[in-house]
């Protein structure tokens, strides 16, 4: 069997990257359900194509060990992984109001098996933090990883558990600073959410913006208090194509990292940018895709690649196997090897796909704009963020995961395609779009991202005038029960002005009205020194009814529900933490009800528990 070629530039100092790559054979055997896009089989589609390509041979292969419980609470609330814990297909009739709580239906079904499936995708992700940390590979693959949609109490987008944001904290325990990169057509919401307030951590991510899910991303989302400039957002339009993102990635990177000097990288290589995707509409090929890999791996510094999304999943297998080649220093053929899968590659049989001749409305004039803008933004950085001395937390200790022999369980079964969906322009009558769906439940998404996205500017752009604040957390105690008099169709008709998306590149950030509504699902921290947590399921119907009880002027700003010492330190979550209300279209926390609002609290960079002294040291 040909397993390719020629040794690839391995970065300045020339050197081959010593790669460990994770991966469950059981991975594929998980199934969202019929005529849903995601499908795990393609990890195990990934898998069985690299293996024929020889490249587990260029690498180590180990089975990940499944995230315990513990694991997985570093970020997410213990009773959500409660509750993933134990629904079933068969209790979900039982669990109605759990699953709206924690968002889970839908685009997050319930399939047999959801818990082991975040357990085996966290664990690998976690396993090759821990194997950067002490330096036993270069480089670390996780396919089965980067499901960067996923908050602290909520599902979200396909995704259950946030493996990223658990791998970053484990990386933190060693590393400074570490950058995140995203490269998924969907905004990486749930990670720039998770370090949205500390320097400790940098996000920048490159997407399709606009009337798409999330719907967060826009340019003007830079972060706040000691994060403010350390997320960074590059939207972009329909069609963009290799030459047009590399324009933006390689200057972007290049700056960030001069100015940040990152200890350790993470990279969401999201394959629902390339070219052909069921849900995406981008116009990348996967070399195109795989030079955003080649980039990163040159600066050499510690590399966790991962998963994401990726929904033409034949090009998904294609585009991360490539990309394992990238990693790994090897240039493989693009005649594809014969292989269990080989079939649905036809009937080219061929690794790399040609671009569509898709119109790219990404317009010179636009990306010069939009890498100005970055680029000023960057460079506003002060000096390279330090951190102070503490005591760092214990490994994170998993057993030695095991080493696989695949030369002798490589299987010649050809598999038929059954209980999987094609994912062919033709395979289905109608093929389901995440983001331009029929159902209303999509347009929520959207619609409440949007709406995230205005809250945290507004937060990180008005000074919080502390009378209005206290006087607000008065009225609300004093006037509960009064509040759940107000009529919810003035909700409603607030909520349904703000439904449209604005673009990042006209409007002008210096204003707005205060008339907006601002329908956040959870909670953001002031900043550092206040130690002053926000819970913003505020609406500014909520702010009016106030106004005219008092016959004062409250401004339309985000209301702060309760305050408290910010002890927590875990990362910020923008997630719903009470049962929901359903007002119009869009889902509400309820600040109606009368149990308390539950409060969660973000990390900031002064409370950060994880130490600061040199990588490897103990």
């Amino acid at each position: 069997m040909e397993t390719g070629g020629n040794s690839l530039t391995s970065g300045p100092d020339g050197a081959k990257r010593k790669v460990s790559y994770f991966y469950d054979p059981d991975v594929g055997n998980y199934y969202y359900g019929q005529g849903h896009p995601m499908k795990p089989h393609r990890i195990r589609m990934t898998h069985a194509l690299l293996v024929h390509y020889g490249l587990h041979k260029e690498m180590q292969v180990l089975k990940p060990y499944p995230a315990r419980d513990r694991d997985l609470c570093r970020f997410h609330a213990e009773d959500y992984v409660a509750f993933l814990r134990g629904i079933t297909p068969e209790t979900t009739q039982d669990q109605v109001k759990s699953l709206k709580r924690f968002n889970v239906g839908d685009d997050c079904p319930v399939f047999d098996g959801l818990y082991q499936y975040c357990q085996t995708y966290a664990g690998g992700s976690v396993g090759g933090a821990v194997k950067l940390n002490h330096k036993q590979c270069d480089i670390a693959i996780n396919w089965a990883g980067g499901l960067h949609h996923a908050k602290k109490c909520e599902a979200s987008g396909f995704c259950y558990v946030n493996d990223i944001v658990l791998a970053i904290l484990e990386l933190l325990k060693y590393h400074k600073r570490v950058l995140y990169v995203d490269i998924d057509i969907h905004h990486g919401d749930g990670v720039e959410e998770a370090f949205y307030t500390t320097d400790r951590v940098m996000t920048v991510s490159f997407h399709k913006f606009g009337d798409y899910f999330p719907g967060t991303g826009d340019i003007r989302d830079i972060g706040y208090g000691k994060g403010k400039h350390y997320a960074v957002n590059v939207p972009l339009d329909d069609g963009i194509d290799d030459e047009s993102f590399q324009s933006l990635f390689k200057p972007i990177i290049q700056r960030v990292m001069k100015v940040y000097d990152p200890e350790a990288v993470v990279l969401q290589c999201g394959a629902d940018s390339l070219s052909g995707d069921r849900l995406g509409c981008f116009n990348l090929s996967v070399k195109g895709h795989a030079e955003c890999v080649r980039y990163m791996r040159s600066f050499n510094v510690p590399l966790l690649l991962l998963g994401g999304g990726g929904y033409t999943i034949r090009n998904v297998a294609r585009c991360w196997c490539y990309e394992t080649g990238v990693a790994v220093g090897v240039e493989i053929d693009d005649k594809m090897p014969q292989h269990e899968y080989y079939e649905y590659f036809g009937p080219d049989y061929t690794l790399h796909v040609a671009p569509s001749n898709m119109e790219n409305k990404n317009s010179k004039q636009m990306l010069d704009k939009i890498r100005s803008k970055l680029l000023e933004n960057i460079n506003s950085l002060p000096c390279v963020p330090s951190a102070q001395f503490q005591e760092r937390p214990p490994d994170t200790e998993f057993p030695e995961p095991e080493e696989e022999d695949y030369d002798a369980r490589i299987r010649s079964h050809k598999w038929d395609g059954a209980s999987y969906d094609s994912d062919s322009e033709n395979g289905d009558s109608k093929p389901r779009n995440h983001d331009v769906d029929e159902g209303v439940f999509i347009r929520e998404n959207v619609a409440k991202g949007a709406q995230n996205a205005k809250v945290k500017r507004e937060v990180g752009t008005e000074s919080m005038d502390m009378e209005v604040v206290n006087f607000v957390e008065d009225e609300l105690t004093r006037n509960e029960e009064n509040l759940k008099g107000i009529k919810l169709e003035a909700a409603a008709t607030e909520l349904k002005k703000n439904d449209e998306p604005y673009d990042a590149m006209e409007q002008d950030s210096g204003e707005e009205s205060e008339q907006d509504s601002f329908t956040s699902q959870g909670n953001v921290t002031l900043g550092s020194n206040s130690h002053l947590s926000t819970g913003l399921h505020n609406q500014s119907w909520l702010s009016e009814a106030l106004r005219s009880e008092q016959g004062g002027n409250i401004p339309g700003m985000p209301l702060s529900l309760l305050t408290t010492a910010n002890t927590d330190t875990r990362p910020l979550s923008i997630s719903r933490t009470s049962s929901l209300n359903s007002m119009s279209s869009s889902r509400q926390g309820s600040v109606l009800g009368s149990n308390p609002v539950q409060v969660q609290f973000p990390v900031t960079t002064s409370n950060l528990p994880w130490p600061q002294n040199q990588p490897g040291n103990s």
